[in-house]
């Protein structure tokens, strides 16, 4: 199944502040985000939200100026904020002066674009697309990073990408890091199944269900051309 990509996805700005609630304004037209200014300086940071439709259901994506902090697909608006919310980039839209800053729009520009590539089928490299995880843990990070690693077309299990980056024995843990995996598409974890060979699991818990995780995780490896029994 392949997914309806738009022409032009859809974007909008709004201030992303720690959960001091700095009070912030964004001002976007089109695509391009044309002002910021936090009432208490170093504070905020200017966030991008982009949505592109599929055949599951939005692709949801954030973005500030040093990369994508967000990525899902099947969840609802409501909690991919509730999402940013928790990890200290509170949305808001309260008016406050002006500063340009357009990185953050760049950015989610540049990964919404390659990845409705990736979603048509096409042999992209989502690798260039940089990320700002920085707030996950140095575990999650560590395993997000063998995670992007996995080249297309290709699976690992997760107790190979424990073994990859040098911890073997940990494929437990492997797992718990990849389901807590912020920037969905953009660090495949559809590429990490079972030991058995099998799919194993897919953010269910995050994205509505097994049976409607499981499917989409099927249908991005099929994209790629993997075949799970």
């Amino acid at each position: 199944m392949i997914p309806t990509v738009p022409e032009a996805p859809s974007f909008v700005a709004r201030a992303a502040c720690d959960m001091t609630r700095a009070v912030c304004r964004l001002a976007v037209e089109g695509a391009t985000l044309l002002s910021r200014r936090c009432m208490t300086p170093g504070i905020c940071t200017a966030v991008a939200l982009a949505t592109l439709p599929s055949d599951w259901g939005p692709v949801r994506l954030a973005a500030t100026a040093r990369g994508v902090v967000a990525a899902e697909l099947l969840g609802t608006d409501a909690a991919f904020r509730a999402g940013l919310e928790r990890r200290g980039l509170a949305v808001t839209g309260a008016p406050d002066g002006a500063r340009d800053d357009p990185s953050a729009v760049a950015n989610a520009a540049r990964a919404i674009d390659l990845m409705a590539a990736a979603l048509r089928g096409e042999a992209v490299d989502l690798t260039a697309v940089s990320l700002d995880i920085g707030d996950r843990s140095a575990w999650d990070r560590l395993v997000l990073e063998g995670v992007r690693a996995i080249p297309r077309g290709q699976v690992a299990s997760y107790g190979e990408v424990a073994r990859m980056i040098g911890r073997p024995g940990a494929a437990r843990a492997v797992g718990g890091a990849v389901g807590r995996n912020p920037v969905g598409l953009l660090v495949p974890c559809h590429r990490v199944i079972a030991s058995d060979g099998g799919l194993g699991g897919y953010g269910a818990a995050a994205w509505g269900g097994v049976e409607a995780a499981l499917r989409l995780k099927r249908s991005l490896l099929s994209l790629e051309g993997v075949r799970i029994p």
